[in-house]
């Protein structure tokens, strides 16, 4: 038997050994992923022998030497050796220098790549990630063995995570359960990295676009008509998103248009300048024009001294991607169009390459430096900008162009059955706790059916459909991972890659603020529901005996415990993500629904397991005393809009602090709305008279009285017996 003595000595003892059981669980958790936070040489990132510092003969077998560093965007080229001489095979790519797609942390995933001269991947490694999931829940053998499906592809197939569709020419690859944002982000860094080398080296050949039909040139718009119309556009980089401290200025400030069009490219130069320009243009060329000014960078970069190269900004549409050398470079040396702003920094760039058309939209592509703070150690980073001339600059329009559904969209559309469940699942429990009033006057404390049928459907969904099925159950992580978000850099794509943990946290979100975290806590929390339900089939199955609460005082001071976990994790995630992440898995969510208990190593199985047996015997241990996310809610929920009904007598009576499983209900009645579950057994206690003691106290006189019981109203209280007024005239007619 667990007694109150032992309950008190285990507690405390508990708290206090919190911090080394995270340490001995983050210990674990470094072991077991290679690669998680890896230190890379700073080499790889700048040397032109890439393959010195990477392990490129992994992903190129029969590889013997390998070139340097070549090309826009760089790759290296593979050679063996045969018959004495040396062979081309292949080419092996660094996916951080071609594309800095983020996966779930919002980092990408560093990828080597090698493909053979048939435009085929060879070979896929891992050099560096930071996705908790595959740090501490899923193994990164998963993640290998996702890469290995593209083995053996060629690089221009349409491949995509899901389900393979031949009518489409569709090739569809497995993904990994529990990780379908970094998968996704996965797929997209392979497709772009092999995309861009396969076109440089002439295995994947470009498209060519119909040219654009010009008007011929009207009066010169003014600056802001061009800004207004869109023929010129604006691309901004903050220095928070390049990880650089705000002095006032923007990093990168980038005004820029197209010139070929006669009436923007004389507003821009001029009527002479834009003749010159178009008499140097060879047919099939373009010309753009960007200037910046108060900026912290140059947009010209250092590739200008380096061989020529422009390694700051290039133009991409559709799959295509065009570079500048210094050959492409004219000097742009004054604006014409009225109100123009100022510049420090200016240049015509010619775009030489039959596959661009004016006609069609495209891309300013800005390629930055990203400084980690945790490392210091350089990303890549790039910021883009669409540009696409307005219909009145083109003959006949602009033509029809159906874009690709962005990557999160098509994962809407392919979970739209198993959205729309989940919707119904919230909406549906969401109207009954909405109607609860209802649900409490049907039960009583001998009879809690009403009630309990909804809560248990809820644990029942929520355990099941929620956390086993979908692996929808919300962690700090995510808490942490949108904190930062807001502060650096927001991305919604992020976010909306994962459509029920979004809508969930939408859900969450609201619900918090109209009733409190414990709608969420008490009735969808998937682990808190399978606690709960645990103490329930204790109860159901003898062991009542054995089940205690905290004495009060105790439980007062340990609830504070999860406020300070959550901080823990918070203060600690600005000096290191991957620490906090490591530190989160005081979360036992991962080992319960995401991997599986059987699946995990002893470490964080033994403590899941140690949770969810202590549940049966105290009621909701986690949720009360450790959980960060509950915490996290707990403090919106000081301004939520509906709080639980409380009656004056409320301040004495002590009956509902006796039931409460939440241990939520003070001295004085009052109910702490921070730490109720709104489990609804002080509500079934208000409405009923003959739990209530106020109201059986009333109950009783009206007996006695022979008085009627009138219903109850909405306070709490039974309606006041008014007297029949009586008629004096008709009284004295009778007399």
């Amino acid at each position: 038997m667990i007694s109150l003595r032992a309950l008190r000595t285990f507690a405390p003892r508990f708290a206090a050994r919190l911090g080394t059981g995270l340490a001995a669980l983050a210990l674990a958790g470094s072991a077991l992923a290679d690669t998680y936070e890896v230190k890379l040489p700073p080499e790889l990132a700048s040397s032109p022998k890439m393959c010195d510092y990477a392990p490129c003969k992994d992903v190129m077998p029969g590889a013997t030497h390998f070139s340097e560093r070549k090309g826009q965007p760089p790759f290296v080229e593979a050679y063996a050796d045969e018959a004495g001489q040396k062979k081309l095979i292949g080419y092996v790519m660094l996916s951080t220098d071609i594309t800095d797609i983020p996966a779930y942390s919002g980092k990408p995933v560093v990828t080597l790549i090698g493909m053979d001269t048939a435009g085929k991947f060879t070979g896929v490694k891992i050099l560096k990630h930071s996705e908790p999931i595959l740090l501490l829940g899923i193994p990164e053998s998963a993640l290998i063995k996702f890469n290995n499906q593209y083995l053996g592809k060629f690089v221009g197939d349409n491949i995509e995570i899901g389900k393979s569709r031949p009518e489409e020419n569709l090739i569809g690859l497995d993904a990994i359960t529990g990780a379908t944002v970094t998968v996704i982000a996965q797929n997209q860094v392979m497709m772009v990295s092999g995309g861009e080398v396969a076109k440089q080296v002439g295995i994947l050949k470009p498209v060519i676009r119909p040219q654009a039909k010009f008007p011929p040139a009207g009066p010169a718009p003014s600056w802001a008509q061009l800004v207004e119309d869109g023929s010129v556009q604006r691309l901004t980089v903050k220095p928070e998103e390049v990880g650089l401290k705000s002095d006032g200025r923007p990093y990168m400030d980038l005004w820029f248009g197209y010139l070929n069009q006669p009436t923007v490219g004389q507003a821009i130069l001029g009527k002479d300048g834009y003749a010159s320009l178009m008499a140097r243009l060879k047919e099939g060329e373009h010309a753009i024009f960007i200037v910046a000014d108060n900026s912290m960078d140059s947009f010209k970069g250092s590739g200008f001294v380096r061989g020529g190269i422009y390694d700051r900004v290039q133009v991409r549409q559709g799959g295509d991607s065009f570079t500048f050398r210094d050959l492409d470079y004219l000097n742009l040396w004054g604006i014409s169009a009225a109100g123009a702003p100022s510049f420090s920094e200016s240049a015509i760039f010619i775009i030489r390459g039959k596959s661009f058309s004016g006609a069609f939209p495209w891309k300013l592509v800005f390629l930055g430096n990203k400084i980690d703070k945790e490392t210091a150690a350089k990303t890549f980073a790039n910021f883009d900008k669409e540009y696409w001339l307005a219909d009145k600059y083109l003959e006949g329009g602009r033509p029809v162009v159906v874009k690709p559904d962005p990557t999160w969209l098509k994962v809407w559309k392919e979970r739209a059955v198993e959205i729309g469940a989940f919707v119904v699942v919230l909406l549906a429990l969401s109207a009954a706790y909405a109607s609860r009033d209802k649900l409490v006057r049907r039960s009583t404390h001998k009879n809690k059916w009403p009630v309990n049928a909804f809560k248990y459907t809820g644990w029942v969904l929520s355990i099941g459909f929620v956390g086993f099925y979908a692996m929808a159950q919300p962690s700090i992580t995510q808490v942490l991972t949108w904190f930062h978000s807001l502060l650096f850099q927001w991305k919604w794509e992020l976010f909306l890659s994962d459509p029920l943990i979004f809508v969930f946290w939408i859900f969450i979100i609201v619900t918090t603020f109209v009733w409190g975290r414990g709608f969420f806590c008490g009735w969808l929390c998937p682990f808190g529901s399978l606690s709960e339900l645990l103490y329930k089939v204790g109860q159901a199955v003898g062991l009542k005996r054995f089940q205690r609460h905290l004495p009060q005082a105790l439980h007062d001071k340990l609830k504070w415990v999860k406020y300070v976990v959550f901080f823990g994790l918070l203060a600690v995630s600005f000096f290191s993500m991957g620490l906090a992440e490591k530190l989160a898995e005081i979360e036992p969510f991962k080992t319960t629904f995401l991997v599986g208990i059987t699946n995990r190593s002893w470490p964080y199985s033994l403590f899941a397991a140690s949770l969810l047996g202590l549940a049966i015997f105290v009621e909701r241990p986690f949720c009360k005393y450790l959980c960060p996310l509950g915490a996290a809610l707990a403090m919106p929920t000081t301004f939520r809009w509906f709080g639980l009904k409380r009656k004056d007598e409320c301040t004495s009576c002590k009956a509902c602090a006796k039931g409460c499983g939440s241990l939520a209900i003070d001295a004085k009645g009052n109910i702490d709305q921070r730490e109720c579950m709104l489990c609804l057994d002080c509500m079934v206690f208000y409405y009923d008279d003959h739990a209530c003691p106020p109201l059986a106290q009333e109950r009783k006189r009206r007996t006695k009285a022979g008085q009627p019981l009138t219903p109850i109203d909405g306070k709490g209280y039974f309606i006041p017996i008014h007297p029949v007024p009586v008629d004096k005239k008709k009284e004295g007619a009778a007399a």
